[in-house]
């Protein structure tokens, strides 16, 4: 029906015939002429209706904006003043000899001139992906996984497909179920990852495996999170961490130079440790220079118990935040980071601006607490200088690492002190496990490898362990993370015996896996990228929801067709589910 999309429309085909397939994407009546811009997938092109072709001319003058038309014009170059040169096709344009209306547009229920509510736009999800903004994104999308493809199948990754319907993997997000007709009572769980089957696959020989999967997982959801997902899953045998990430950096930095001439250069690596000491994080935004000190050996004798309790605290910190210039916050400023930081569970925030730094003259309320060396020492500590202004972080080590760390990006871009370039890095030696509800619980997952230790030497002193884990993080959002699996079947019940997961209790969940590193299992590791969080972060998009072609709400709903919807009773009978409404299986509850 077209011998070639708006978008390409260019000089070289100037006096050439051409047939056009696209949606009205504004209609121009300057009386004599009518003008019309027809849009496609590819671009705009300006299309010129004569009045006199009578004919083409009439049914021009009906089109509306979206109507879907076939048109057939002449090429011919603009006159130099009327080139545009913001838009592709700006050199030319086409004269119309025939014009076909395919489909009329009843009056749009979005407003491409204006803002649209989310809600509305993924109502009409169809209408706000002719935008050419949602266009070119998941144009861009596409662009990215055929150049993940061809760089994982040109370094030897075969691509092969998991089970969509399996038993739950611990993520530590809820399953999404699915019940068996079959197998009545019983369910399947939709994956949350690969991760067993890609690590059963290395088991049987395929020693470098791919995979860009849907991923399922029913958590509460926010700007960077979906119930539906996608990963590029990858897995090695016989490499080492280092060399998995040596050959995932070079995949993204391979992706950055092909589709935006971005160079991201050598990649640093930083322990977990010094990413949690100096940014409070462990993916930490690199463009931000603001960075977390720690000062607890200078506060310990202070007569200010807010300061002096956590610094003799093994379980406490206190850090501060040095704010260049920042003595000029007012004091309903820093009030209302003191309320920021208060959302992180933080108690409060002091405060300390410096007048004069060489003369320990600071303004302060604590300032009264603290002895001129200890002002002196804590100038000299965080480099302060005249007008910059100290905010104290003081609590148990978690709260100040995750409130100073919200504290310090919302500063940074507050001060406009945010780098505008790529920073990525590699964050690794996470530790093994980390406290909860009294127990302990795996960072990552509990088929990660610890670094450098026996099972025995594991299960004596599992707190101090290091894993050898590895995340990807680009400009404070983590990309990927991965590491090197457990392949020794006493290793890996060591792990569960440390999470608590009874033999038993193993054996229901993961006796496949045990079984299978019986079998001669090979060393192996691996990665997973969240594909539609780097798109968002190649795209400039705010939300993963804005390089999905068809998302949920954050209420895991989807306005356009409006699922989840309820089920035939018919089929609800063949599963052997009974269903029951919010209010009355609440009431039931409450009966019992």
């Amino acid at each position: 029906m077209r011998t070639v999309y708006c978008g390409q429309v260019n000089p070289e085909q100037v006096d050439q015939t051409v047939t056009l397939c696209g949606w009205v994407n504004k209609r121009r009546d300057l009386g004599g002429l009518i003008f019309v811009d027809l849009r496609d997938r590819e671009g705009i092109v300006q299309v010129v209706f004569d009045p006199d072709n009578t004919e083409v001319f009439e049914v021009a003058n009906s089109l509306r904006n979206e109507y879907c038309v076939q048109l057939e014009g002449v090429v011919r170059a603009r006159p130099e003043s009327q080139v545009n040169a913001q838009m592709a096709t700006g050199a030319v344009e086409l004269l119309a000899t025939g014009l076909t209306v395919l489909n009329a547009s009843a009056p749009l229920a979005l407003d491409f001139n204006q803002e649209n509510s989310e809600e509305q736009r993924l109502k009409y999800r169809y209408l706000d992906l002719r935008r050419p903004i949602m266009s070119d994104r998941i144009k861009f999308r596409s662009k990215v996984t055929s150049a993940v493809r061809r760089f994982l199948d040109d370094n030897g990754f075969l691509d092969i497909e998991t089970p969509i319907l399996t038993k739950a993997t611990p993520e530590g997000a809820r399953d999404y179920l699915v019940p068996s007709r079959t197998h009545k009572g019983k369910f399947f769980a939709l994956p949350q990852s690969p991760q067993l089957f890609k690590q059963l696959l290395m088991m049987s020989g395929f020693d470098r495996y791919y995979q860009i999967v849907k991923c399922f997982r029913d958590e509460d959801l926010r700007a960077d999170r979906q119930p539906e997902f996608t990963q590029i899953d990858i897995e090695t045998s016989f490499m080492s961490s280092v060399q998995v990430m040596q050959t995932t950096e070079s995949m993204i930095r391979d992706l950055f130079n092909q589709l935006l001439d971005v160079d991201l250069g050598e990649f640093p690596t930083m322990p977990y440790s010094e990413a949690m000491k100096r940014f409070g994080s462990d993916k930490p935004d690199l463009r931000n220079p603001l960075e977390l000190v720690d000062v607890d050996d200078l506060l310990k004798d202070v007569e200010f118990k807010v300061f002096s309790g956590p610094a003799n605290d093994a379980q406490g910190r206190v850090a501060v935040l040095r704010i260049p210039g920042g003595a000029k916050l007012s004091r309903k400023q820093i009030d209302e980071y003191g309320k920021y930081v208060g959302v992180y569970g933080a108690k409060g925030l002091a405060w300390m601006k410096v007048n004069n730094a060489a003369e320990g003259d600071v303004q302060s309320p604590v300032a009264k607490f603290l002895n001129e060396d200890v002002i002196a020492a804590l100038i000299e500590r965080t480099g302060a200088q005249d007008t910059d202004i100290l905010l104290f972080g003081a609590d148990n080590a978690t709260v100040v690492a995750e409130a100073m760390g919200a504290l310090r990006l919302k500063a940074g871009e507050d001060f406009d002190l945010v780098e505008d370039c790529w920073k990525p890095l590699w964050v690794v030696d996470f530790p093994m496990f980390e406290k909860h509800n009294g127990g302990l619980t795996a960072i990552h997952h509990p088929f990660t490898a610890p670094i450098g230790v026996s099972a025995e030497e594991l299960e004596a002193n599992p707190e101090t362990a290091l894993s050898d884990a590895y995340d990807m993080v680009l400009n404070g959002v983590e990309l990927g993370g991965g590491s090197v699996r457990i392949h020794d079947q006493d290793m890996q019940s060591a792990v569960f015996r440390i999470l608590g997961i009874s033999d038993e209790e193993a054996r229901e969940k993961f006796g496949f896996l045990l079984d299978a590193l019986k079998f001669g299992a090979p060393p192996h590791a691996g990665l997973a990228f969240g594909l539609d969080r780097l798109i968002m972060l190649m795209t400039g998009a705010t939300s993963i929801r804005d390089v999905m072609a068809f998302p949920k709400t954050t209420t895991a709903a989807c306005p356009m067709t409006e699922a989840p919807g309820l089920a035939n009773p018919a089929s609800l009978v063949e599963l052997g589910i009974e269903a029951y409404a919010a209010d009355e299986s609440s009431s039931e509850k409450s009966a019992e």
